[in-house]
């Protein structure tokens, strides 16, 4: 019995040394945050001459400075073109676009707080990403840095307490990295293809690809489209936000095109250069695949991607996949090329992680389903490209629930993108999500242009690609009803549980939704119920279906303990 009692008292002992060691780390990395990320400093840049330069408006929501432009488009989409070196690139896009700025930061705070509402869970995080960016500078190419900070001068007064300017917009370039990294983690559930020669109509390469990196609605309100004409490198053009220079989608004026899927990844040690820098990086100085390669290459990188390249010069397209230890280039062999979130090269692809990446998440049905459309479709276009980018179905056309990640389109898009490299055309979608009209911009005609007289339409309205007629079916009132009912359930409102099913009935997460409602009710028949059915349905991942049952079990025994 005694021995019983000290045993009790070890366990309880270990545990309390555990917990006030975990509380005396985070008090130190607290401090390690404050020192690492407020005092992260910026280059020193001799010239800052181009502080004194004023915007001139045209419109209310048109202004230029020098050659330099930003409008909002009759689109929804705010179009913005810059040049010089590099800390007046930054310093201009700053002024240009510095309420776009601001607002982002308001809406990535606010949004970030929002998933992450515990005050003890944010002040982790902080020591979390203080330490794991702690060296990030030093991975970073000085052109970029001087950028950034010339940027710096337009961001929010009002986000001191987390660090200085610079050193915010600085850590927002690794976002896309450390949330990927923080789940495993799939924040992002891109998908991208291109086709060529005898899969492509006119046998030019087409690529396309949906950006499903979703930080909520207002996140995505107001997406730019930028025109870059750096001091070196390629002209280029890219979709982003304010405040983000690095590149999740983009072409170059030589009709070399860089996407970013996120693959499985572990969570990191050290900082590195982040995956938009290498990307941007690759934009602005390949102009065909083995200098993409070679780019890649040479960068250390914190987390696992896939890098979809095309390029006029090669006609083709190929995947660079790259982890924090190792590389690889997949070329499919065929005049058509696919990516989701797992490897397909010969070494990459065998991991054990990506392996268990393709078996639990919903990466391998969506690569599946794609080239299933694609073979339907035959010979590609920049219209049937559109269509299998806005695609709602799961595998033979089946209805597996609007929203489902299994889906080319789960109805979560920042943007949507095709590209058609040897014209230098690329289309950009508008909302909601690539559900809107996709744009076209010809970067033969925007990089001709000599600034901005007037507020006019920069697009070439004639190739306009359609909105989506999904928009106007009683199914989209009905998504949208689903979307609301969900928001209001995880806010802790009271809701219509029979309207919820109405709503977005074949989705198997309406009914996780309405058991997960039920059981915190203690209402655990109906929510039995509800999670039966939901297994019955087409589920994402492993880690959704097993939540599923386990709150099953739960069910059962607390419906046994109550007999």
């Amino acid at each position: 019995m005694k021995q019983k009692k000290r045993s009790g008292w070890n366990r309880f002992g270990r545990t309390l040394l555990y917990i006030i060691g975990f509380f005396l780390l985070l008090f130190v990395g607290l401090a390690i945050y404050l020192v690492a990320v407020s005092k992260m400093p910026p280059p020193v840049v001799a010239d800052q001459r181009a502080l004194q330069l004023q915007r001139k408006e045209l419109d209310s929501t048109c202004y230029t400075l020098g050659n330099n432009w930003f409008r909002k488009s009759n689109s929804g989409l705010y179009e913005m073109y810059v040049e010089g070196a590099p800390f007046e690139r930054g310093v201009i896009n700053g002024k240009l676009s510095g309420e776009l700025i601001r607002r982002q930061e308001d809406v990535f705070v606010a949004q970030f707080s929002k998933m992450v509402p515990s005050k003890f869970m944010l002040h982790f995080l902080k020591y979390f990403i203080g330490w794991f960016n702690r060296d990030l500078a030093s991975h970073v190419p000085e052109e970029f840095k001087e950028e950034i900070y010339g940027e710096s001068f337009s961001a929010s007064p009002n986000y001191d307490y987390i660090g200085t300017n610079y050193a915010r917009l600085m850590n927002y370039h690794a976002a896309h990295d450390i949330g990927h990294a923080l789940q495993g983690m799939m924040l992002v559930g891109c998908t991208s293809f291109g086709t060529w020669n005898d899969q492509s109509a006119d046998s030019n390469l087409i690529i396309g690809r949906n950006f499903d990196f979703y930080m909520g609605d207002d996140f995505a309100k107001e997406k730019m489209v930028v025109f870059y004409r750096p001091e070196k490198g390629h002209k280029f053009m890219f979709v982003t936000w304010g405040g983000f220079t690095g590149v999740v989608s983009g072409m170059n004026d030589q009709g070399l095109t860089v996407t970013i899927n996120a693959a499985k990844t572990s969570v990191p040690t050290a900082a590195a250069t982040p995956v938009s820098l290498v990307a941007r990086e690759i934009l602005q100085y390949a102009g065909n695949i083995s200098e993409a390669w070679n780019i890649a290459s040479k960068r250390e990188m914190f987390v696992s991607e896939s890098f979809l390249v095309g390029s006029a010069a090669d006609n083709k397209a190929v995947i660079i996949e790259k982890t924090p230890q190792g590389m690889d280039m997949y070329s499919s062999g065929k005049n058509a090329i696919t990516c989701t979130n797992h490897f397909q090269g010969d070494s990459l692809g065998n991991l054990v992680s990506n392996k268990l990446q393709m078996k639990e998440s919903a990466s391998a049905y969506r690569y599946e389903r794609l080239k299933e459309l694609m073979q339907e479709n035959g010979p590609n276009t920049v219209q049937k490209t559109v269509n299998i980018l806005r695609d709602r179905g799961g595998l033979h056309n089946a209805n597996i629930g609007l929203g489902n990640e299994k889906a080319i389109n789960q109805l979560i898009a920042h943007h949507s993108i095709v590209f058609e490299p040897k014209k230098r055309m690329v289309w950009v979608s508008t909302a909601p999500w690539q559900l809107g009209q996709f744009v076209a911009y010809d970067l033969n005609k925007i990089f001709s242009m000599h600034g901005l007289d007037s507020d006019h339409e920069v697009y070439d309205s004639a190739q306009t690609i359609p909105a989506d007629s999904f928009l106007l079916s009683k199914e989209y009132v009905a998504f949208n009803t689903y979307r609301q009912l969900r928001d209001q359930i995880k806010e802790g409102k009271t809701v219509d549980i029979n309207a919820l099913i109405a709503s977005n009935p074949a989705y198997y997460h309406t009914y996780v939704l309405a058991g997960d409602y039920a059981f915190k009710r203690k209402e655990y028949a109906a929510a039995k119920k509800y999670y039966e059915t939901g297994l019955t349905k087409v589920i994402a991942t492993k880690g959704e279906e097993d939540h599923i049952r386990k709150q099953l079990e739960l069910c059962n025994a607390k419906l046994q303990a109550n007999h």
